[in-house]
């Protein structure tokens, strides 16, 4: 029988673990709404997870289990492999091993597909399959369809997003209910909305890992995530939530990219914005992802980026993409990155140092005269200028809170600034600074 008059097509479940549960799920749960929609049955006919004991709370065929995952990939009648294992080893060897086999895939691993990407779109091209992603960048938000499909008529100017739910939680429960850091992760470990070790979702890593895939998305390129500017959650204190307030913004961890000329702008890190934005109004563990096309201008796409059942969502809407694409004979219909082969170019990632925008700048000083001008004056020796200035509970003689924050400024030059400013005999310790994006959505 011809692909394309196929009445069920088979799938294989590689990792059995929260997601895996939600995908086995959606598929008995909603099996009749598939196959309406896409006109053939989607049949689960072998998972593979380590534990195949444990109970999850949905029921299946004992004789479609196994603890091998090469079973999956070497069943000639499994068409789709969906790898759910996460990291970037034995979920690679899988995945290529599959492909080798003229399996289609679907995986959610941000990390593997962040630092070996190309290496597993090119095989995909050269075998003829059909790779997708949806899951791997902020759970049930479509954002990978949007920037493969919905917005393929554009040039994408500016990506801002909040992808990350574990680090939003936690500035989301700082700022709205008060608290340090160190106490709000501790509330979100024993929620589980953190894990025990938390280095990957507060230090930044898992949001670089899905920026560069938007990126290679959004901009037909390879880039690495370690090629990204990366700064974590730990240092933003409730002190700084509270001037930022008053100076009418909220903290987030943001990954930005954007188009600059022939160079792309690529960083992760705690950023002041506007309160009024809905970005600053997207709490708790949502994510939303805000692009700017040259043609349709604003686009905003927001929703849950993580859990059980808004990642299995995205999973299962990738089987049905592929299954589409099987019925009617057109695997590779849409490239991995949506752009052509040979249209896929290297770019340069702008430092961060040339980068130009307002700051807020947090010293402890001592509170004498003379201090502010002091500070002024190292900042005017590098071009920085002053917006604004707060100076609260005075202490005289001791050390109190001043705050500052300058029109555009180059990074360099403040970085510069800070180094001069901390060895004054005025400051008490570390000076905080935070960048701030004013203008979000706006035309470059």
């Amino acid at each position: 029988m011809a692909q394309r008059d196929m009445d069920r097509i088979n799938v294989g479940l590689i990792g059995f673990g929260t997601v895996g549960t939600g995908v086995v799920k959606i598929l008995k749960e909603n099996a009749g709404i598939l196959k309406d929609k896409l006109g053939c049955e989607v049949v689960l006919k072998k998972i593979a997870d380590h534990d195949i004991v444990r109970d999850r709370g949905v029921h299946v065929e004992q004789d479609i289990l196994t603890t091998d995952g090469r079973e999956v990939i070497n069943d000639p009648e499994i068409s789709i492999v969906i790898e759910l294992i996460g990291g970037t080893g034995a979920a690679k060897d899988l995945i290529m091993e599959a492909m080798d086999r003229g399996k289609h895939v679907v995986t959610a691993n941000k990390a593997l597909l962040s630092i070996h990407g190309r290496e597993i779109f090119e095989k995909a091209a050269r075998k003829g399959v059909d790779i997708y992603f949806e899951a791997s960048v902020g759970g049930g938000i479509p954002v990978i369809k949007a920037l493969r499909e919905g917005l393929v008529a554009n040039r994408i100017e500016s990506m801002y997003g909040i992808i990350n739910g574990t680090a939003n939680y936690i500035l989301s429960k700082m700022t709205n209910d008060g608290g340090r850091f160190e106490d709000v992760l501790r509330r979100a470990q024993e929620k589980g909305y953190a894990e025990a070790d938390p280095s990957y979702d507060v230090e930044g890593i898992d949001t670089a890992n899905k920026l560069a895939i938007l990126i290679n998305l959004a901009y037909g390129t390879y880039v690495n995530p370690g090629d990204i500017y990366t700064e974590g959650i730990a240092s933003v204190s409730q002190l700084d939530i509270k001037f930022a307030k008053e100076f009418g913004y909220r903290i987030k961890l943001l990954a930005i990219a954007k188009a600059v000329d022939s160079r792309i702008e690529a960083r992760v890190h705690p950023t002041m914005i506007p309160a009024s934005h809905p970005l600053a109004n997207t709490d708790g563990v949502y994510n939303a992802i805000h692009m700017r096309g040259n043609a349709v201008g604003s686009v905003m796409l927001y929703g849950l980026g993580a859990g059980m059942m808004p990642t299995a969502s995205a999973v299962v809407a990738d089987i049905a993409d592929i299954c589409r694409n099987i019925r009617k004979g057109a695997a590779n219909r849409i490239t991995p990155l949506s752009y052509t082969e040979d249209a896929v170019r290297e770019v340069g990632i702008k430092d961060i140092s040339s980068l130009e925008m307002p700051y807020y700048i947090r010293f402890l000083a001592m509170d004498k005269p003379g201090v502010l001008s002091k500070i002024s004056g190292v900042l005017g020796a590098h071009n920085i200028s002053i917006s604004s200035v707060i100076q609260k509970d005075r202490k005289i003689g001791g050390a109190v809170p001043l705050v500052i924050v300058t029109h555009n400024a180059f990074e360099r030059e403040l970085r510069s600034s800070m180094e001069e400013i901390e060895k004054l005999d005025i400051i008490q310790d570390k000076v905080v600074y935070i960048r701030i994006e004013e203008n979000i959505g706006a035309a470059n």
